[in-house]
C-alpha cells in the first residue's frame, strides 16, 4: 500500500492525476446512465443504447488510464507505440461491451455482478496492453504480487458497480454504482502502477514511430471532450426521460385517481401506489398506505393467497377500514410492469350497496313490500320445515285470516285506505305474536299465523279472541274499521302435511265468514262439503254475465191517486242451469264478499235503460244502485255514457240508494249524487227509516223520492207505532214537497192505509209480482192503462 501510495505521491502530477479521477468519474456515470437506457430500450434500440454504452465506457477507462500515464514522470525518455494504443481502446470498448451485455441478461439474477466482472477484465486487459504500448529508455520490471492484486481488486469492485447502478430508481442507486466503477478504474490503475519499477538503461532507445506525451495529450483530450459530449447528452437524455416519466405518472395518477375503483400497486405485499378512491375507501390518506403491506388492508391471509396466486379472477373478501370496521370488496389481480419493474396492480370494488341490494332482494323475495312481513313463499318453507321437525305429543297450529268486507274498503275509500288497513292489521296482530311465532301475508287481504310448538286448541283459541279483540278496539283511531275472521287448523290432529293443514284452515275460515264473520272456528271434517258448495257459488256467480244466467224481474209502481202505472222498479235475477232460481238474497252478498257486485251492478244498470228505452209508454224504471257503484269515481260519467248508448232520456231513470251507503262517505257519496241530478236523473231514498241520521240525510242529498221499508207497512194494521212512523213520513214527504212510494203492499188494508194517509205511490204483491217485462206489455203499451186502473180501485174498495 505504501509503495501504490508513494508511487502516486512522487511519480505523478497531481493535477493531472485529478484530472484522470475527473474523466474517469464523468465516463462512469454515462457509462451507468447509458446502461439504464438500453435496458430500458426494445429491439434495435436497445442494442444501440448498448454500444453507445460501451464506446462511452471503453473511452472512459482508455482515457483515464492515459490522462493518469501522462501524469506519471519517469524522468528518461518516453513514447508510446500507436498500434497498441489504439489496440488497447479497442480491447476496452469490446471487453466492456460484452460485460454490459451480460449484466442485462434478461431473467439472470447473477448476470449484472457476472457482467461487472468482465468490465473490470476489460479494465485489466486495457491497463496492461496501455503499459505494453509504453515505450521508455530502460528496463521495466513488475511486482505479480501487486500486479495480481489490482486485478483482483478491479474485479471485486466493478463486480459490484453494476448491480448496485441497476437496483433502483432512486439516484442514490445509480451515483453509487457511478462512483464504485470509478474506483474499480482508478484503484486498477494505481495499484497496477505502483506495481512497476523502471531501471534506466541508455543502451534502450524509444522507438522513432512512437507517439510523443504531446501527441497523446491531444488525442486523451479529444476522448475526454467526447465522454464530455456523452455525458453530457446522457444527462440530458435523463433529464427529459425524467420529466417525461414524471409527467407520465401524473397523467396515470391523474386516470387512477379518476376511476371509480380503488386501485393499488404492489411489489409483492408492499403497497407502492394508491389511488383517491382507494384512500377514501380505507379512510386514509394514499401517501400513509405507501410501504405498507397488503395484510394492513386485507386481514384474510386465505384471501391474499388466492389473489396473488390468480391473477385475473375475482375475489371477494372484506376491507378493514381504519376505523376497524369490515367492507365488503371484490378485488382482481393483474401483473403490470411499473417504474421498469414487475409489478402487480389490484382493483379493489365496493361491494356495500351491492351486497345491501342484494340483501334487499333476499329480503323481497321472502317478504311483503307494503306490510314487510313474511310472504306466502316463506311461510310454506316454514311450515315444511316445523312439519319436519314436530316433536311427538306436540302440536303445530296454522291461523288463516283474512279481513272482513276488505274489498268494500278499497271501493268506498281507495286502495290507500285498504294499504293503511293492512298496514295497521300486520301491526296490530304481529304486537301478540311470541318468539317462534309468524305472521305473514299471503296475499291481498289474506294472512296467516303459524304457532309451532303449541300446547293445544285452548291456547290457539286464546290467541285468536286476543287478536279479534285487539282489532276492536280503535284506541288509535283507524281510519276505517277493521274486522277479521279467523280458520285454524292444528298439526296432527287434522292434517300432517302443509297443503292439507293450509285447506283446512282455510275450510275453517270460510266457515266463520258464514257464521257471522268477526269470529273463529277451528276446523271440522263436516266443513269440507259446505265449503265446496259455498266456493262453486262463488265461481258460478263471478261467470253468470258471460254465461247469460242473469235477467231482470220488473214490478210495477202505481199513482195512488190516480190508479195508474207510473214505472217499475228493475229487480236482478239469478238462473243457474245447475242451481235453478236464486234468491238474492244469496246471491247479493255472496257478490258484495267476492267484489262481483260492481260488474253485475253496471250490468243490471244497462239492461234496464235498454228495455226501458223500447217502451211506448214514458215511464219511470228505478234501479238499485250498491254503495260500491256510488262510490266509483267515474259512476257519473258511465251513467251518462249509458243514457247517450241506449237513448233513454235522463228523466226517466230513478236510481234507488239506501242510507247505509250514505254514511260511509258523506262527502264522496254528496258529490256523485249532485253529479248524476246534473244528468236529470231522479234519485229516491230507499228502505227510507231503517237507516242512520235520515232527517239529515234528507237536508244534505239532493233526492227527488222518499221510499218507505216494508217492514212498516206490514205492521201498520197491527202496530201503532208502525202506523204512526208511516204517517209521520207520508207528513214529512208532503212537508219537503219529496212524493213519498210505500212498498211491500200485500194486502187491501195496507192499501187501504196508505189511500186515507194520501201516499203518492205504492208497489207490492198485491198489485204485481216481479216477473218478466213481456208480463207488463200491457202497461208498457199505450192502449193498457185503464184495466190496471180499475184493479186498483177493486183492491181498494175489497
Amino acid at each position: 500500500m505504501l509503495k501504490v501510495y508513494n508511487c502516486i505521491a512522487t511519480a505523478h502530477d497531481l493535477r493531472l492525476v485529478g484530472l484522470a479521477a475527473f474523466v474517469c468519474v464523468l465516463a462512469s456515470i454515462s457509462a451507468i446512465r447509458l446502461l439504464r437506457y438500453a435496458r430500458a430500450a426494445k429491439g434495435r434500440m436497445r442494442d444501440l443504447w448498448l454500444m453507445v454504452s460501451a464506446i462511452s465506457t471503453g473511452f472512459g477507462i482508455w482515457a483515464t488510464h492515459f490522462v493518469a500515464m501522462l501524469a506519471f514522470s519517469p524522468g528518461i525518455p518516453s513514447g508510446y507505440n500507436i498500434a497498441l494504443t489504439v489496440l488497447s481502446l479497442i480491447v476496452a470498448i469490446l471487453l466492456t461491451g460484452f460485460g454490459l451485455a451480460v449484466s442485462l441478461t434478461k431473467d439472470w439474477r447473477h448476470g449484472p455482478w457476472i457482467g461487472g466482472a468482465i468490465v473490470a477484465g476489460g479494465i485489466a486487459a486495457m491497463h496492461y496492453m496501455g503499459m505494453a504500448a509504453f515505450e521508455v529508455a530502460g528496463i521495466v520490471v513488475w511486482d505479480p504480487a501487486l500486479v495480481v492484486v489490482s486485478i483482483l481488486l478491479g474485479a471485486a469492485i466493478g463486480a459490484a458497480a453494476l448491480p448496485v447502478g441497476l437496483h433502483g430508481e432512486h439516484e442514490g442507486w445509480k451515483l453509487g454504482g457511478a462512483l464504485l466503477l470509478t474506483l474499480a478504474i482508478v484503484s486498477h490503475h494505481f495499484t497496477a502502477m505502483g506495481a512497476v519499477s523502471i531501471i534506466p538503461d541508455p543502451s534502450i532507445a524509444v522507438s522513432q514511430t512512437a507517439l510523443p506525451a504531446g501527441l497523446l495529450a491531444v488525442g486523451v483530450t479529444i476522448a475526454s471532450l467526447g465522454i464530455l459530449g456523452l455525458a453530457t447528452a446522457g444527462v440530458v437524455i435523463d433529464i427529459r426521460d425524467h420529466r417525461r416519466s414524471e409527467l407520465e405518472t401524473d397523467r396515470m395518477r391523474d386516470l387512477a385517481d379518476a376511476t371509480v375503483e380503488g386501485l393499488l400497486v404492489c411489489d409483492g405485499e408492499m403497497i407502492v401506489s394508491a389511488n383517491k378512491s382507494f384512500s377514501l375507501l380505507v379512510g386514509c390518506s394514499a401517501d400513509s398506505l405507501i410501504g405498507g403491506t397488503l395484510e394492513n388492508c386485507f386481514p384474510d391471509p386465505a384471501a391474499r393467497g388466492k389473489l396473488m396466486s390468480r391473477p385475473n379472477h375475482t375475489l371477494e373478501t372484506e376491507l378493514r377500514h381504519r376505523d376497524g370496521s369490515m367492507i365488503p370488496v371484490e378485488l382482481i389481480m393483474r401483473p403490470i410492469v411499473f417504474a421498469e419493474r414487475p409489478h402487480h396492480v389490484i382493483a379493489v370494488r365496493d361491494l356495500k350497496r351491492r351486497k345491501a341490494a342484494e340483501q334487499h332482494i333476499h329480503f323481497l323475495a321472502h317478504h311483503d313490500a307494503l306490510t314487510g312481513l313474511p310472504n306466502r313463499a316463506y311461510f310454506n318453507m316454514r311450515v315444511d320445515q316445523e312439519i319436519a321437525g314436530l316433536a311427538p305429543g306436540k302440536s303445530l297450529g296454522v291461523m288463516c285470516l283474512d279481513l272482513d268486507r276488505f274489498k268494500e274498503i278499497n271501493d268506498l275509500f281507495g286502495h290507500a285506505a285498504g294499504d293503511r288497513a293492512l298496514q295497521t292489521f300486520a301491526s296490530r296482530v304481529g304486537a301478540l305474536l311470541e318468539e317462534g311465532q309468524m305472521l305473514a301475508r299471503l296475499g291481498g287481504d289474506e294472512f296467516a299465523i303459524l304457532l309451532p310448538n303449541i300446547s293445544g286448541p285452548a291456547a290457539a283459541g286464546r290467541l285468536a279472541e286476543s287478536i279479534l279483540e285487539v282489532l276492536r278496539d280503535d284506541g288509535d283511531a283507524p281510519e276505517v274499521p277493521i274486522a277479521t275472521s279467523i280458520g285454524i287448523a292444528l298439526s296432527p290432529d287434522d292434517a300432517a302435511d302443509r297443503q292439507s293443514m293450509m285447506s283446512h284452515a282455510d275450510v275453517a275460515l270460510y266457515r266463520a265468514k258464514q257464521e257471522g264473520r268477526g269470529i273463529y272456528r277451528f276446523f271440522e271434517a263436516k266443513m269440507g262439503a259446505a265449503v265446496r258448495d259455498r266456493r262453486q257459488l262463488e265461481h258460478d256467480l263471478r261467470l253468470a254475465i258471460s254465461r247469460d244466467e242473469l235477467w231482470l224481474a220488473y214490478q210495477p209502481q202505481f199513482d195512488i191517486r190516480h190508479g195508474k202505472v207510473v214505472g217499475f222498479e228493475a229487480l236482478v235475477r239469478w238462473k243457474s242451469p245447475s242451481r235453478g232460481e236464486i234468491s238474492p238474497g244469496v246471491f247479493i252478498p255472496v257478490a258484495e264478499e267476492i267484489g262481483a257486485i260492481l260488474p253485475i251492478g253496471d250490468w243490471v244498470l244497462k239492461e234496464a235503460c235498454r228495455e226501458a228505452a223500447t217502451w211506448k209508454m214514458p215511464l219511470k224504471v228505478a234501479v238499485n244502485v250498491s254503495a260500491v257503484q256510488l262510490h266509483n269515481a267515474t259512476f257519473a260519467q258511465e251513467l251518462h255514457q249509458i243514457l247517450i248508448e241506449t237513448g233513454l232520456p235522463a228523466r226517466r231513470l230513478e236510481i234507488e240508494i239506501t242510507e247505509t251507503a250514505l254514511v260511509r262517505d258523506l262527502n264522496r257519496t254528496l258529490a256523485t249524487l249532485r253529479q248524476v241530478k246534473a244528468l236529470g236523473v231522479e234519485i229516491a231514498m230507499d228502505d227510507f227509516g231503517t237507516g242512520y241520521s235520515s232527517l239529515s240525510n234528507l237536508r244534505a242529498f239532493p233526492f227527488d223520492r222518499i221510499k218507505i221499508d216494508r217492514s212498516f207497512i206490514k205492521q201498520v194494521n197491527t202496530n201503532q207505532q208502525a202506523a204512526t212512523i208511516v204517517r209521520a213520513v207520508l207528513g214529512l214527504g208532503k212537508g219537503l214537497g219529496l212524493p213519498v212510494i210505500a212498498e211491500g203492499v200485500e194486502t187491501n188494508d195496507e192499501l187501504r192505509f196508505l189511500q186515507e194517509e194520501s201516499c203518492d205511490e205504492v208497489q207490492g204483491y198485491l198489485l204485481g209480482r216481479p216477473a218478466a217485462i213481456d208480463s207488463f206489455r200491457e202497461y208498457t203499451n199505450p192502449d193498457a192503462s185503464l184495466p190496471q186502473a180499475a184493479a186498483i180501485k177493486h183492491a181498494a174498495s175489497a
